[in-house]
């Protein structure tokens, strides 16, 4: 199967008129806004899709290709998809780049949104937050920017770390926005604020909590209601806290580090039950909300489920993900009310990420390997896969599924799949442009 799509010298072409959409490009496909996903680990922020009609197995070689482009920069961050477009962050030069989409590839616009990270793993962090017809983005560098989803244009920015003496962490500010009501939400950990609350149509501040004496640790912060308390989850260095969303107050906090104060892995919430993990050897904790949502005490630990930053993703309250550290890049299962260890096996290959459309695990093995997996209390079950092998640097970022396609993106390239299942509805048919990407041979 051969790749095929925009070079990086198109795309300059195209960047000449960032903020400014094709003329001529056709309008979007009408999309369902329940298939979209226009954030950070999909709607809820918990990595499931609630689409069907997919491929229940691949084609030997893996799903058929629509299109792919490279010019996108580097980075890590996977794509969100909103309204019939495919928004996607990387780092040129110095500079941080927002790419637009068609579903079908086709270019809409870029937008360039100041220095980027480009020191340790070089490359964009922040998935865009889509809402109401803006895109919100952070910086490695510690800026908040929010622009028009229809043409690029700017609208405001804002830079955090400056505001808040923030110190940005070893590998870079990761956070990726959340929108709560009129809110954008972000965690600098600095000396003036630990989490901030700005005005999503204005960039200004609405409220910052106190500082904590604790620096960000490049997780995304999740919305969580329990016993009639509304609370901002996520992680620090140091501590799993929750903040009041009306003015920052800190709610609780609750002991947690690994070696490296690394955590990525975005808590989840399950009937009052928290599960929270990391890498480097530390592993899941069961965390139970009391009942009126101001308080938490720990259920259980365990260290052989220790993802770096692939997440986990919850079915039928089982959680599943790879590890790091602790079993070398096995694949487990395990009980969430109990944290038992239901089995590890080697699953699609070595660490990576994983998200469930369908009723079925997509996993993004750091080896390349994408694979379809059956989720199973009783075994791991791999039904397909197969190896990416545009891009390059480490393969980090989550595939996405939306629209019956699976976005894949490896470095500077982002591919496209086709994963409907054609006896229950009609795939997506590729649209060709001047700088559009062709349809794989």
């Amino acid at each position: 199967m051969r790749l095929a799509g925009p070079t990086l010298a198109a795309l300059a072409v195209l960047a000449a008129f960032a903020a400014f959409p094709a003329a001529d490009a056709a309008p979007p496909p009408t999309t369902a806004p329940d298939l979209d996903w226009p954030q950070f680990r999909g709607p809820a922020r918990d990595g499931r899709s609630a689409e069907t009609g997919l491929l229940a197995r691949w084609p030997e070689g893996g799903p058929p290709l629509l299109w792919s482009v490279d010019g996108i920069g580097r980075g890590f961050s996977h794509v969100a998809v909103a309204a019939g477009h495919v928004y996607v962050t990387g780092l040129t030069g110095r500079e941080g780049l927002l790419s637009a989409f068609t579903l079908d590839g086709a270019p809409r616009w870029q937008a360039k949104y100041g220095r980027e990270w480009s020191s340790s793993h070089a490359g964009a962090r922040s998935i865009p937050t889509v809402h109401d017809g803006r895109v919100y983005i952070t910086s490695g560098t510690g800026t908040v920017a929010c622009f028009a989803a229809s043409d690029g244009q700017p609208v405001w920015s804002v830079n955090v770390a400056e505001q808040y003496q923030m110190t940005l962490p070893r590998y870079g500010w990761a956070e990726s926005l959340l929108i709560d009501g009129d809110n954008v939400i972000c965690t600098p950990c600095g000396r003036k604020a630990a989490m901030v609350a700005l005005d999503r149509r204005t960039g200004k501040q609405v409220w910052a909590s106190p500082p904590l004496d604790h620096k960000s640790s490049y997780c995304s912060p999740l919305p969580v209601e329990r016993g009639g308390t509304r609370m901002i989850v996520t992680l620090t260095d140091r501590a799993v806290v929750a903040f009041s969303p009306a003015d920052g107050a800190l709610i609780w906090q609750h002991p947690y580090s690994n070696s490296n104060g690394n955590h990525p892995d975005t808590p989840i919430h399950l009937d009052g039950l928290l599960y929270v993990t990391s890498g480097y050897g530390k592993g899941a904790i069961g965390l139970r909300l009391a009942d009126d949502g101001r308080s938490v005490r720990q259920l259980w630990q365990q260290p052989r489920q220790d993802p770096a930053h692939g997440h986990a993703v919850l079915v039928d309250g089982h959680a599943y993900a790879s590890s790091h550290r602790t079993s070398s890049g096995l694949w487990s299962c395990v009980e969430v009310k109990t944290g038992r260890l239901a089995w590890e096996a080697r699953g699609v290959g070595r660490g990576g990420s994983v998200v469930l459309a369908d009723g079925l695990l997509y996993c993004y093995a750091e080896d390349a390997t994408v694979g379809l997996v059956r989720p199973d209390a009783q075994r791991c079950q791999v039904v397909s896969s197969f190896k990416v092998t545009a891009g390059d640097g480490p393969h980090w970022a989550h595939p996405v599924i939306s629209n019956g396609r699976l976005f894949i993106r490896h470095g500077d390239a982002l591919m496209c799949y086709d994963v409907r299942d054609p006896s229950r509805r009609s795939p997506p048919a590729p649209q060709s442009s001047a700088l559009a990407p062709t349809a794989a041979e």
